[in-house]
């Protein structure tokens, strides 16, 4: 026979009461002593994400704006967001000249053209040898001067094409303007107009 079994029913369950309060008073000591020293579990939540950081651009806005100046946009804009920022075109823009959709360049000049005494575009910069003023810039003669003043064409990359043209002859279309480094279809669809072979 076992020793539970020995024991008379009322005492089985005086200690089984017993047993219960043992277990108790260590559980109550133990929550009571681990409770100071642990800090209380938070319940876990899910991290914030944080907006990915907008690229600015900066850009120069220049010609016939009612504010012209430096400007910061946001990657992605296009001209005709820089020419709002600019306070808008003038009454004697032509805006017919520049292209208002094409995608803005970090460090990019923007040149509104201003109308000429006949309703015409007034010339954006000196005319090229052989050039009337209000002609288009020809590609195969103009100076790095002349090149710099049309609109997303910097002091940079009007070197760039003066040399592309010395290295490697005229140009025989503006799409060939594709091969100088740093001139993309939007710069081309913006010079169309402005500059011929």
């Amino acid at each position: 026979m076992t020793f539970l079994a020995s024991l008379s029913p009322s005492r089985r369950r005086l200690l089984a009461a017993g047993m219960l309060l043992v277990v108790a008073a260590v559980l109550v000591l133990r929550h009571a002593a681990g409770g100071a020293a642990r800090p209380p579990v938070q319940p876990l939540r899910p991290a914030r994400r944080s907006a990915p950081a907008v690229r600015q651009l900066v850009v120069d806005v220049a010609g016939a704006v009612r504010r012209p100046g430096l400007y910061r946009l946001r990657e992605g804009s296009r001209i005709a967001d820089a020419v709002a920022r600019a306070g808008g075109a003038t009454a004697r823009a032509d805006l017919a000249l520049v292209n208002l959709a094409a995608p803005l360049a970090d460090g990019e000049q923007v040149v509104v053209p201003a109308q000429g005494p006949a309703g015409g575009a007034a010339a954006v910069s000196p005319p090229a040898a052989g050039a009337s003023p209000a002609a288009p810039l020809d590609l195969n003669t103009a100076t790095a001067e002349q090149l710099d003043a049309l609109p997303g064409i910097g002091p940079a990359t009007a070197a760039k094409i003066v040399a592309f043209r010395q290295a490697h002859g005229a140009f025989h279309s503006v799409d060939e303007l594709d091969a100088v480094p740093g001139i993309g279809p939007s710069r081309i669809a913006q010079l169309k107009g402005l500059v011929i072979p």
